[in-house]
């Protein structure tokens, strides 16, 4: 799974110009076949029974006396591997058609290979160090595939800016790997699991959770380093719908499932911390997409509160652990597809994406149109779709374990119903308000059958997962099991209030960008309007805490070293050079001086000899 991915990525790179004819079809074909052994994989795990789905697989002494490089093959590490080359595959299907004028195509997909084959690593790995190599191969191409347009000046800032805020939450990963390795004595999950005692709690076990949660806050856009996504936008389409659906954000909800043995010991309060940040940034990212303009930017927002559901659900324990990746994958699949359909739009409207530009576009984009809708009904969690069962299932689970934050979910539900209709409304429905030069059409089969694909997912996956407890069931042993069995409830008192809420924003935003007009300029809005469109103030509030004070804290120390330290070294280089200015004066060249400096030296000595002798 890993190693074609990864040689496809080497070829491409390697070779360069020599396989621009050909690079895409070998990066598309690497990425089918890791898919492929993905399948067979997962084939032949459930040929196990239930208590041998862990299969382990040795590579190779990695760090002598410290860990192995190898792999683990079980229902988790196999449902994310799936995803990630299903998904992926299908994202570097379409990108041959995107990126098909692009005259850097080959190295675009030498990028993708790359982005799969290290979040592979990281899921498959055995151990912390294997799934930290992989944690920052991540990073890397998502910084490669982020600034790929790199001309563009704010493509190049938004990939430094996430690499930079990802560098904050791998500090707290690998600070928390220190921890783990000199408490226990081993960074492997299986050796672990052996060490750690039910339901041992003590301050260690508090960092180690909480340093974890950090490392996932960054990779997965969580508060309070969620500031990087809705930037990151600036890459092409693909990669979006590739950081977004099946690799990079979903990483951090792996990394507190995986690791679960440090959030769920009796008593701790990670687990807590974990629930409240998916809580916060679910509603976060919600309030963000109502104000956005930008169809890709309020995707990102989109992702940002659903990843927020998924980590809530990963914070209540086995109970929600389900539900929790439930909703990873099937939302793997809608966002994908809304993604890819987005730059379905885009490619037909000359790469805008000011939604206040489009309109009417369902006429002249039907399959796009359709794909779409049926992704934002899936979100949205209307009845039977892919969402309704996985989103609801974790509302209704955390309604009844943390009540508080379970109906902040309910409310966040309300807030999606809006802000994706608006989406769908201002792009497909009203009327047109396309440029002169704007002429949209559907896109070609190799960009429209993923998208065909991805819907058929978002339609009925979450309800083969979640009725009769299957993903559950098959997660088991690997997370464990609660100790009682969900039982899907879509007349739950919670369930009820989600689907009303979201018929109201859906009619709220029908009444407002629907029916109504929609003006051509962002209108002013209101103070809270302000407050989404800029994010939250999220990078205001980074820019005051730790952007200014960073700034004064270089310009002291480079004042310091120009003034203290070069100073000091220069003063002393100017005193050594200036006596040895004067003292050379002493060297004249002549011998009648030399030989009277000589004699009143010994007379100085000798009446020194005698003063001394004398007393």
């Amino acid at each position: 799974m890993i190693a074609f991915p990864l040689v496809g990525a080497f070829i491409l790179l390697v070779f360069n110009r020599f396989t621009n004819r050909w690079g895409h079809l070998l990066g598309v074909a690497m990425s089918l076949a890791s898919f492929v052994v993905a399948v067979l994989a997962f084939f032949e795990l459930i040929g196990f029974g239930e208590e041998e789905r862990r299969r382990a697989v040795h590579l190779y002494e990695f760090i002598p006396g410290m860990v192995d490089m190898g792999l683990l093959i079980d229902p988790l590490s196999i449902s994310f591997a799936l995803l990630i080359t299903g998904v992926g595959s299908l994202i570097h299907i379409y990108s041959i058609g995107y990126m098909a004028h692009d005259e850097h195509r080959r190295r675009f997909f030498s990028y993708l290979n790359l982005f799969v084959a290290a979040m592979l690593l990281l899921v498959l790995a055995d151990n912390y160090v294997g799934l930290f190599i992989g944690w920052e191969g991540v990073g890397l191409a998502s910084y490669l595939l982020i600034g790929f347009w790199q001309f563009k000046p704010s493509a190049a800032v938004a990939a430094k800016k996430a690499f930079v805020v990802n560098r904050v939450g791998d500090f707290g990963l690998l600070v928390g790997m220190f921890i783990i390795w000199t408490t226990f004595g081993t960074l492997t999950f299986a050796e672990l699991g052996e060490k750690i005692q039910p339901g041992q709690t003590n301050g260690t076990m508090l960092a180690i959770g909480l340093l974890l949660l950090l490392g996932a806050c960054g990779k997965s856009a969580q508060l309070p380093l969620q500031s990087w996504l809705l930037d990151a936008m600036e890459g092409p389409t693909p990669v979006s719908a590739l950081i977004h659906a099946a690799t990079m954000v979903t990483a951090g909800v792996y990394l507190v499932v995986r690791s679960g043995a440090f959030f769920f010991p009796e008593g701790s309060g990670a687990a807590l911390a974990v629930a409240i940040v998916g809580a916060a940034t679910l509603l976060a990212g919600a309030i963000i997409g109502c104000a956005k303009d930008d169809i890709k930017k309020g995707l990102a927002g989109s992702t940002m509160s659903q990843i927020g559901y998924m980590m809530l659900g990963a914070g209540l324990g086995p109970a929600g652990y389900a539900f929790a990746i439930g909703h990873l994958i099937t939302h793997g699949f809608f966002k994908a597809d809304m993604f890819l359909g987005a730059g379905s739009v885009m490619h037909g409207m000359n790469d805008e994406v000011d939604m206040r530009k489009y309109g009417a576009l369902r006429k002249v984009m039907p399959i796009t149109f359709v794909t779409f809708f049926i992704g934002y009904l899936a979100i949205i969690g209307f009845p039977l779709l892919s969402g309704y069962f996985t989103k609801d299932g974790i509302i209704e689970t955390a309604v009844h374990h943390q009540p508080i934050l379970g109906w902040l979910a309910v409310l966040g539900a309300g807030i999606t119903g809006f802000y994706m209709s608006r989406m769908v409304f201002m792009t497909f429905f009203g009327q047109k308000r396309w440029a002169d030069d704007a002429h949209p059409h559907e896109s070609p089969l190799v960009m429209t059958v993923p998208l065909m694909i991805l819907s058929l997912g978002a339609l009925g996956l979450g309800a083969y997962l979640v009725l009769s407890n299957r993903l559950l069931l098959f997660l088991a042993p690997a997370v464990g099991r609660p100790e009682e069995l969900p039982e899907f409830a879509p007349f739950a008192p919670s369930g009820l209030a989600t689907l009303g809420l979201v018929a109201v924003g859906a009619i709220i935003a029908w009444m407002k960008y629907g029916r109504a007009e929609v003006p051509s300029v962002q209108p002013r809005g209101s103070f809270l309007t302000t407050f989404a469109r800029r994010d939250l103030y999220g990078d205001a509030l980074n820019e005051s805490l730790f952007m200014r004070p960073g700034q004064w804290l270089t310009r002291l120390a480079v004042f310091f070293d120009n003034r203290g330290v070069d100073g000091i070294v220069n003063g002393l280089a100017a005193g050594i050079g200036g006596s040895s200015g004067r003292l050379r004066r002493v060297q004249t060249g002549f011998a009648r001086t030399y030989a009277l400096s000589i004699f009143i030296g010994a007379a100085l000595l000798t009446g020194a000899l005698l003063l001394v002798g004398n007393i």
